[in-house]
C-alpha cells in the first residue's frame, strides 16, 4: 500500500466507521484498494499514476456491478483528511445499489 492508503487503512480499518471494510479486494477482473461488501461501497486513492479515461471505464464496470466508487487524490488522504473521512461517511449511509 502507498503511504496514502497505509494512513486512510488505519481509520477504516477494525469497523472505525461503523462497517467492515477489506483492503486490496478482486472485485471482478479489478483490485480495488478499499472496499465495504455491506453498503457496496469502493473507496480509491488516486496518485499521479491515474488516469482519468481508464479510471471512468473501470468506475462504469464497477458501478455496473452494483457498487459505488468514491475516488479521493492521496494529496486529499494527508491534507484533508477529515473531509475525506465525512464523504465516507456520508457515502455510507446513502441507500446500499444491488449486484448483478
Amino acid at each position: 500500500m502507498t503511504e496514502p492508503e497505509v494512513l486512510l487503512w488505519s481509520y477504516l480499518q477494525n469497523r472505525s466507521l461503523g462497517v467492515k471494510f477489506r483492503r486490496q479486494v478482486p472485485i471482478g477482473r479489478f483490485i480495488v484498494d478499499f472496499a465495504c461488501f455491506e453498503k457496496r461501497l469502493v473507496v480509491e486513492v488516486d496518485g499521479n499514476q491515474h488516469q482519468p479515461l481508464v479510471d471512468a471505464k473501470r468506475d462504469a464496470w464497477i458501478n455496473s456491478r452494483g457498487w459505488r466508487v468514491q475516488r479521493f487524490w492521496a494529496d486529499e488522504v494527508f491534507r484533508e483528511l477529515d473531509m475525506v473521512l465525512d464523504v465516507i461517511s456520508t457515502r455510507l449511509n446513502e441507500p446500499a445499489t444491488r449486484g448483478l
